[in-house]
């Protein structure tokens, strides 16, 4: 995976209003792959205090800019919804508002096969598909390993090739990881041998392409596979300046926590909210906090402008040596853990009253 990052770079791409949109710039890649960055997706991305039906308006403003830099005025699209997750994005919406024709909406309902509390894989158990000639398909999905987008696409394209439907082009938006990258890339090879005309995908990051955790992190209780961090990722410099200006939005569990919960489930998300700050209080004493601010930022040890640059290939994009002092400032300070657990758990519980209430 990180040899797609190999000396690649955000360039600038275009702005509507507050929200701008770049492309990863880099060799051996298919696809197109670009990060919007807004207003309201770096609110949703900053704070988990963001729920409900506000996590879903929360990106309207930067989808609708995405598709109108991606698709002329009067194009027509199907939209393919993964249900739970993709439940969060507003392409309908966000396609009406710039002239944009849904000519039919699909969906598909994808299950963790569990026994005795193992997952075991997944299945698609209920679906809705009519396909048509020569789509262009848009999905929203929150994407980790990417093993429901893979399976869900795999048997989309299934479906559209037995019943002569073909496909022209994906655009996939996902407040997502790097594995996306992976995914998409080796399915562009196999969906143009069904559909020759097939003309790639589109995969629109929401301020950053975010990498998953490996291990349990710093903090010791992150969740690997699940949760999303900076290190080895594409952070937009919009989304950093923003970060760096609320230094505790740094320091939270990962960037979305689960998207489903946290808005159709909300008993659920504070209660993940509270466990991880209040598993934080209990082992303050024992982390490293300069490490856990390190990995947070997504590079260990205080870097040299140009180092710093190149890591989080903003090289090419301007000149961001405010953004860049800020940080090394943080990460030489770290922060100090037991007052920011103890600020986090009562705004959290605060909150959660107002929605018992």
């Amino acid at each position: 995976m990180s040899g797609h990052f190999t000396g690649a770079c955000l360039v600038k791409e275009g702005k509507y209003d507050e929200t701008k949109i770049y492309r990863l710039q880099g060799e051996g890649l298919h696809n197109r792959y670009h990060i919007i960055s807004g207003p309201g997706s770096r609110r949703l991305l900053a704070s988990p205090e963001t729920v409900g039906f506000d996590c879903y308006q929360a990106l309207v403003d930067e989808t609708t800019a995405a598709l109108s830099q991606l698709l002329c005025h009067n194009a027509s699209i199907d939209i393919f919804t993964i249900l739970r997750g993709g439940l969060n994005y507003p392409l309908e919406e966000a396609a009406a508002k710039c002239g944009i024709k849904v000519r039919d909406i699909h969906f598909v309902s994808c299950e963790r096969i569990i026994n005795h509390d193992e997952i075991l894989g997944l299945d698609v158990r209920y679906e809705k598909i009519r396909p048509s000639k020569n789509r262009i398909l848009a999905i929203g999905d929150i994407l980790a390993t990417g093993d429901t987008l893979r399976l869900c696409l795999e048997h989309l394209v299934s479906e559209f090739q037995r019943k002569e439907g073909s496909l022209r082009r994906i655009l996939l938006f996902t407040i997502g990881g790097t594995r996306a990258i992976q995914v998409l890339e080796e399915l562009y090879p196999k969906i143009l041998e069904v559909f020759p005309q097939f003309e790639g995908f589109d995969c629109c990051f929401f301020e950053g392409m975010f990498t998953v955790y490996t291990d349990k992190g710093v903090s010791g209780i992150n969740t690997p596979d699940i949760d999303f961090g900076w290190k080895g990722g594409v952070v937009s410099p919009e989304f950093r300046k923003y970060i760096i200006e609320r230094p505790d939005a740094l320091y939270e569990k990962c960037i979305i926590y689960d998207g489903g919960a946290r808005r159709f489930e909300l008993q659920l998300h504070f209660e993940e909210v509270l466990e991880y700050w209040e598993g934080i209080l209990e082992r303050a004493d024992k982390i490293d906090a300069v490490a856990m601010t390190g990995e947070k930022l997504g590079y260990d040890t205080p870097l040299s402008y140009d180092e710093w640059a190149r890591e989080t290939h903003l090289a090419a994009l301007g000149d961001y040596h405010l953004l860049w002092e800020k940080e090394q400032e943080l990460l030489r300070q770290g922060v100090n853990l037991r007052e920011l657990a103890l600020r986090r758990i009562q705004a959290m519980k605060q909150i959660q009253k107002e929605y018992e209430n």
